[in-house]
């Protein structure tokens, strides 16, 4: 049997350099009978840094330039759309997210690619609190410029067959906005905010890049054209995350227990650049229901988030050590 022809984009940002790992490592389709092996095309503006030894083409292209992807999914069996604009720059996100997407899903449709696994994100419904929904069972609501903007990228994903994933909160090696940012609440609100009750949708990269290289390679599993919620099936306690991340000596121990709107009030009071809303996002219940793409892929979730976090502590401790506060 031919290898599966897979074209990859977002292979240097953080959850698409993991998946350009797991095809990698397991391309030799060793790891399950049914996944089988896969040659790799990355997409991107520079080559990805890989010390895997795995062998990819890498092709230069740029979704902020449509005219840069034209016969970029020639050949192709299985597109894996990993890369997204997440900085504050409206423009860039829309052309990256919004119109690049599209472009890329008409480049795929050209092709007849016959599998394609998008990437999106929880944070399109926008504020919570948000407890064991189903998807869009509340309406997205999101309310940055690239949530907006990725929402909008679902819609051109799902036109071409997609299938679209929202994980919640992606933690490991490589992770500069979640872990920091809890470290700026703290700084902010050195407590155990709200008894540490709140419970989060979260995710290991690692396990989230199995999951889409599963979804991506296996035959017979998960169908196109639907939304997935892609966090572990179990939510995570905010207060059991600061724990172990103390424990494991990336964010200092907190154990003053302060309600919520005292919290609140401590923000404000703050010099920090943390608004409320990201301060809500990681502190109160923002979880999905996501129990159904785990076993729609045939995919064991793996260990919770917080037990993976050993194996990501020194990295979060050497990032955090070099980043400057908030």
């Amino acid at each position: 049997m031919r290898p599966v022809r897979v074209v990859l984009t977002g292979a240097t940002g953080f959850i698409g350099s993991a998946v350009l790992r797991e095809l990698l490592r397991r391309g030799d389709g060793s790891d399950a009978p049914d996944v089988v092996r896969a040659t790799v095309r990355v997409l991107g503006r520079r080559p990805p840094d890989t010390a895997d030894g795995g062998a990819f083409e890498w092709v230069r292209a740029d979704l902020a330039r449509p005219e840069t992807l034209s016969g970029v999914c020639e050949g192709a069996d299985v597109l894996l759309h990993m890369a997204a604009a997440i900085g504050s720059d409206a423009a860039e996100c829309a052309a990256v997210n919004r119109f690049g997407t599209a472009a890329l899903m008409e480049e795929a449709t050209r092709a007849a690619v016959g599998r394609i696994v998008h990437l999106s994100t929880a944070a399109v419904y926008g504020p919570g609190p948000h407890r064991g929904i189903g998807v869009d069972e509340v309406s997205p609501a999101p309310v940055s410029v690239v949530s907006r903007t990725r929402l909008a990228g679902e819609a051109h994903a799902l036109a071409a067959g997609a299938t679209v994933l929202r994980p919640g909160l992606v933690l490991g090696a490589g992770d500069r906005w979640v872990v920091p940012l809890l470290g700026d609440c703290l700084r902010a609100v050195p407590a155990v905010w709200d008894g540490g009750r709140g419970r989060v949708s979260a995710v290991a990269v690692e396990d989230l890049a199995r999951l889409v290289t599963r979804l991506g390679l296996a035959p017979g599993r998960a169908g196109g054209r639907r939304i997935w919620h892609a966090s572990h099936p179990e939510p995570v306690r905010v207060g059991d995350l600061l724990t172990t991340l103390a424990h494991h000596g990336v964010l200092p121990p907190v154990s003053a227990n302060v309600p919520w709107q005292e919290c609140l009030a401590m923000l404000r009071a703050a010099e920090t650049s943390v608004r409320e809303r990201q301060f809500a996002l990681v502190a109160t219940d923002h979880w999905y229901d996501s129990r159904d793409v785990w076993e729609a892929a045939g995919c064991a979730a793996g260990p919770t988030p917080l037990a993976r976090l050993a194996g990501a502590a020194a990295w979060y401790r050497s990032a955090l050590a070099a980043r400057p506060a908030a």
